[in-house]
């Protein structure tokens, strides 16, 4: 498990379909140029969704509710590493390596999940950010995150 204070893997959720329910699980597989394995979106621009956890307890905070941050539907949630405006950066989590391509926009789903979180999301990336993978591997809950230099 991760020492206090590091930055590290909080939760991965893998979701079976499109729109589909995500599941959360204690470990998972990237796999580079693709995505996390058994996830639905694999491939593509967007292999990867990851949120802050300090950004989501800042924007469900400041509209007073308490909504898990499985609502926000990404695939991996990070504490101790802010992903605002880090396009083109490289990220280490666990053994793996994800180039960082863009903030993940929040959506009207975030209205369903409680009023005003896609606007509180809006803000420094708090909705996220997704990447791509460049070298995969697994990870697991507790795993260390840290910034390539």
């Amino acid at each position: 498990m991760a020492e206090s204070g590091r930055a590290r893997i909080e939760a991965i959720w893998l979701k079976s379909a499109k729109l589909g329910p995500m599941r959360p699980v204690s470990e998972a597989t990237l796999v580079a140029g693709q995505g996390l394995e058994g996830n639905a979106n694999r491939g593509g621009y967007r292999q990867v969704t990851l949120l802050d956890a300090n950004a989501w307890e800042t924007a469900t905070g400041e509209i007073g509710v308490d909504v898990s941050p499985e609502a926000r539907r990404a695939n991996l949630l990070l504490r101790g590493v802010d992903l605002a405006d880090t396009a083109g950066r490289v990220l280490r989590v666990a053994g793996c390596r994800i180039k960082i391509r863009g903030e993940t926009l929040p959506c009207e789903r975030m209205e369903e999940a409680a009023p005003g979180l896609q606007a509180a999301l809006g803000p420094d990336w708090r909705g996220g950010a997704y990447g791509l993978v460049l070298d995969g591997g697994p990870l697991a809950l507790g795993d260390a995150v840290a910034w390539e230099s």
